[in-house]
């Protein structure tokens, strides 16, 4: 169990974060048409997974904005943007926004994610919500970037996790 802060007071979270040399655990998530996926939809290609608590905060909005215009015109890559949100809601937002580099995905009936990979919220007003992380997976899901981001209230550093690929 580790934890990050939220407005300076620190929350705990469930599971362990994956770290670079790690091989990304297996995972089964909501996409938008509510069709469940695994991370072998995307085998053979890299993988920025943007792991954020609600697409409807401004933080989750901008690196979502900022992952779509950076990382998702990159070769070989998906931008994976994970949350805990309701494939309608992450989608909707998408719409509004032209967003088309990005996939949206739900853990909302998969909440082993969250344990699996370390970001599950436990303690403070956001238990239950992922918490803020960013993992870069090679073509074989090893792990090549991650970020567990502090300061949830904080964007990731988006220069570092695209630097890798």
């Amino acid at each position: 169990m580790s934890t990050v802060n939220l407005g300076g007071n620190p929350i705990e979270l469930s599971g362990k974060f994956p770290q670079n040399g790690d091989t990304a655990p297996a995972f089964t998530l909501t996409n938008s048409g509510l069709e469940e996926v695994t991370l072998d939809n995307w085998a053979g290609k890299r993988k920025v997974l943007n792991i954020i608590p609600s697409i409807d905060t401004g933080v989750c909005a901008a690196s979502t904005r900022k992952f779509n215009e950076k990382a998702g015109t990159l070769d070989n890559t998906v931008v994976l943007v994970i949350s805990a949100d309701l494939p309608f809601a992450a989608a909707r937002f998408c719409g509004a926004e032209g967003l088309e580099n990005v996939v949206t995905l739900s853990s909302f009936r998969n909440y082993s994610f969250q344990q699996d990979y370390g970001v599950g919220i436990q303690t403070g007003p956001l238990a239950g919500l992922c918490a803020r992380a960013v993992l870069v997976l090679d073509e074989n899901n090893k792990v090549i970037h991650s970020q567990l981001v502090g300061e949830i209230k904080e964007e990731p550093d988006y220069d570092a996790a695209l630097k890798v690929l």
